[in-house]
């Protein structure tokens, strides 16, 4: 089997958390390729993310590697089982990569977590808003593709679909309730429908005010997805040129501080609901 091309960031952290096994066990990769019958390059391949690996060979590494976190290794192996296609995976080679990496993480997170500064969290946009986002992009989109993200962006919310959907925790700051992108029209129906999601069971909505006088260290938006193991933890930033994921344990407890700050400087959700009402209201 030929190595992957583009392996996909879940497919990249499987090989990453493998590394970390063996490196934590100093033992060298020349070695641990001669122990699955192999070579050096097979476990760059492995630890790449660029080739597969069964369960079985998962649990054969942490064997050698002596790791004892049996969660962990029990959640590797449930990776490396993951054989279906999710249904993003209709959008390859019509969106960056990114775009379908985002919707699976969000498709295996246990609970997520959201902080956003001057947009609504994209799962909860609504096709206008979300068409003009993507509409002020630089160059412009062709037609085409703007059409799949809009479409794409508006399928990730079916993750609420399930019989018990993750639980959903967005801190959203007052100035992303007070754009007014697409126009006033555009502006209040989004509002309308970021009030329908908030009675969601699932879905806990909190609006950073103006009026709170905490910084809470960070003007990114930020998703926390939380993983089987709190090691498979992953954040996403976004940027100017597409998601970012990050998974050190140093840069997941940063982010967890923050959001943990963000909303302590919240109102309450319901006070929180009070306040996108009254905003739609004078739109």
């Amino acid at each position: 089997m030929p190595p992957r091309s583009s392996p996909t960031v879940r497919q990249q952290r499987l090989g990453a958390e493998l590394r970390k096994l063996r490196e934590a066990s100093g033992m060298p990769a020349r070695e641990a390729g001669a122990l699955l019958g192999g070579n050096q390059a097979q476990i760059s391949h492995l630890e790449s993310g660029r080739w597969g690996i069964s369960a079985e060979r998962v649990r054969r590494l942490a064997s050698f590697y002596s790791a004892g976190d049996s969660a962990l290794v029990d959640a590797l192996c449930d990776m490396a089982e993951e054989r279906h296609k999710g249904w993003w995976e209709e959008y390859r080679g019509i969106l960056p990569q990114g775009f379908l990496d985002v919707a699976e993480l969000e498709h295996h997170a246990r609970r997520i977590l959201s902080l956003q500064s001057l947009t609504i969290p994209g799962i909860f946009q609504t096709a206008d808003y979300a068409r003009t986002i993507f509409g002020g992009a630089l160059p412009p989109l062709p037609q085409t593709e703007l059409d799949a993200r809009v479409e794409q962006r508006i399928r990730r919310r079916t993750l609420f679909d399930r019989a018990t959907p993750p639980p959903f925790e967005g801190v959203i700051n007052e100035a992303a309730l007070r754009m007014r992108y697409g126009g006033r029209a555009v502006a209040r129906r989004q509002l309308e429908h970021l009030l329908e999601v908030a009675e969601w069971p699932s879905v806990t909505i909190q609006v950073l005010p103006f009026s709170t006088e905490e910084f809470i260290g960070s003007a990114q938006s930020v998703l926390y997805a939380e993983g089987p193991v709190p090691q498979l933890d992953t954040v996403q930033l976004d940027s100017a040129y597409g998601p970012g994921f990050l998974d050190a344990e140093a840069q997941l407890s940063k982010y967890r501080a923050v959001l943990k700050a963000a909303k302590r400087a919240s109102l309450s959700p319901a006070a929180s609901q009070e306040l996108i009402h009254s905003i739609a209201k004078e739109m």
